[in-house]
């Protein structure tokens, strides 16, 4: 297999698996009026079965690390696929509230293992196109997300609404199934690289980890918090149930485009590693959109949801960009990215409920609008620290010789000086990473 087929394989094994980890959350949503009266579920309890696997997703994401050294990265993606087909397989059978729920869980376990590990393979597989690379796994993941919700209602009216759910264990299947054959062909070995990490210091010692970690779950929370209420809010409006889940859909082609484009923007036309006015651009959108939101929601929904879904989509990709550039180590930035996301989809998971505390204490939700934009007023300040020359000196604050390890190569002239920089690839490749078509 040459080296174009090679990248082409493997971003088509990419597109797969992002395409399998957001269904079994809002494959839900859509059903909830028939699975609450067949399973007694409150609805409380019914809000587990989407606030359980975002709790999993980053609960679990902090052992990935410790995974990934026990199995190896490629062998773990695999565990957290398998734990996606069980869990939505399961629901077949799932007849009651509990089954509903442990299957929740498995399959957030398994979407924050792969979530955890897969990036620092990619970072690894694609050096020198990372921003693309992520930018479509991010847009997958979306899409994903978009599948979940339209797809799902038609196979539970046809069928009944537990094959409906159970339904997304086939593309996960077939997910694990291209994995296993890409990792059969294009092994990766990391033991060097993962061994070199287990001796660094705890990423819960590092400021700049947190401050990552809590960027992106206010990222995160501003999704989950529009997800959870939009239609909601909407619907006290005056708007029917048909018309404010149809923004949310346009809300999710918004975000899969801007996941896409935005780190393909930064890269090609961007400074080097400086993320900063890229993150800036999306965060400014988002803040516009609330603003629309809190002032004018009815005056033109749909741009509403167009900036809201493309500042979302957009700063979640470039986030993951932003923290694999901090280590050039396969290994390091594992660990990172896998804390990271820790953190962040525990914000995540606690921001919708606190924008429905607030919501019930006020009576509307204007209030909740008002603390995500004001939270991302905060995210454009701290976006500032986030500095290419900064990333050695963030992630070594003591200047251990491990830092020149990682040390960021942020010019294209220090690639040409230096090709073996550029092609850190594994397997078929021979260890080299070529540009992608």
């Amino acid at each position: 297999m040459n080296s174009r087929t090679s990248n082409l394989v493997w971003l088509a094994v990419i597109v797969a698996i992002g395409l399998n980890l957001r269904p079994l959350l809002t494959s839900v949503s859509p059903l909830m009026g028939v699975i609450l009266p067949a399973t007694g579920l409150s609805f409380r309890g019914a809000s587990m079965l989407t606030g359980l696997p975002v709790i999993a997703m980053g609960v679990c994401a902090f052992g990935a690390s410790a995974l990934s050294r026990a199995i190896g990265d490629g062998r773990g993606v695999a565990l957290g696929l398998l734990a996606i087909v069980v869990a939505c397989a399961g629901r077949l059978f799932a007849g009651n509230a509990a089954a509903l729920i442990a299957s929740a869980a498995v399959a957030g376990t398994g979407v924050a293992v792969i979530q955890a590990l897969l990036p620092g393979i990619m970072k690894t597989r694609f050096a020198t196109r990372l921003p693309f690379a992520m930018g479509l796994y991010s847009a997958s993941i979306m899409a994903g997300g978009g599948l979940g919700a339209s797809v799902t209602t038609g196979v539970a009216s046809r069928v009944s609404w537990q094959a409906g759910l159970a339904l997304w264990a086939l593309p996960a299947l077939v997910a694990l199934a291209v994995w296993m054959l890409l990792m059969r062909a294009d092994a990766l070995p990391h033991a060097a690289s993962t061994q070199r990490a287990a001796k660094a210091p705890s990423l819960f010692l590092n400021r700049r980890a947190w401050a990552l970690g809590i960027f992106f779950g206010l990222v995160n929370g501003g999704y989950t918090s529009i997800v959870a209420w939009l239609p909601a809010y909407y619907q006290q409006l005056g708007r029917g149930v048909a018309e404010s889940g149809a923004l949310l859909a346009m809300l999710t082609v918004f975000q899969a485009s801007a996941a896409l484009l935005l780190p393909m923007a930064a890269s090609r036309f961007g400074r080097g590693k400086d993320r900063r006015p890229w993150l800036a651009l999306g965060l400014v959108a988002q803040l516009a959109g609330f603003g629309m939101l809190l002032y004018a929601p009815l005056a033109a929904p749909l741009a509403v949801v167009a900036l809201l879904g493309g500042g979302l989509g957009g700063v979640f990709a470039l986030t993951l960009v932003l923290t694999l550039d901090h280590a050039d180590d396969h290994a390091l930035a594992g660990r990172l990215v896998a804390f990271v996301q820790g953190v962040g989809f525990v914000i995540a998971a606690l921001a919708p409920v606190v924008a429905g505390v607030v919501r019930d204490v006020s009576g509307g939700f204007s209030m909740s609008w008002m603390m995500l934009a004001a939270s991302l007023v905060a995210m454009i300040a701290l976006n500032l620290v986030f500095g290419p020359r900064s990333y050695v000196r963030a992630m070594h604050p003591h200047g251990d010789a491990a830092g020149a390890l990682n040390a960021p190569r942020d010019t294209r002239r220090t690639r040409r000086a230096d090709p073996s920089s550029a092609t850190r690839g594994t397997g078929g490749d021979n260890g080299r990473s070529s540009p992608l078509p």
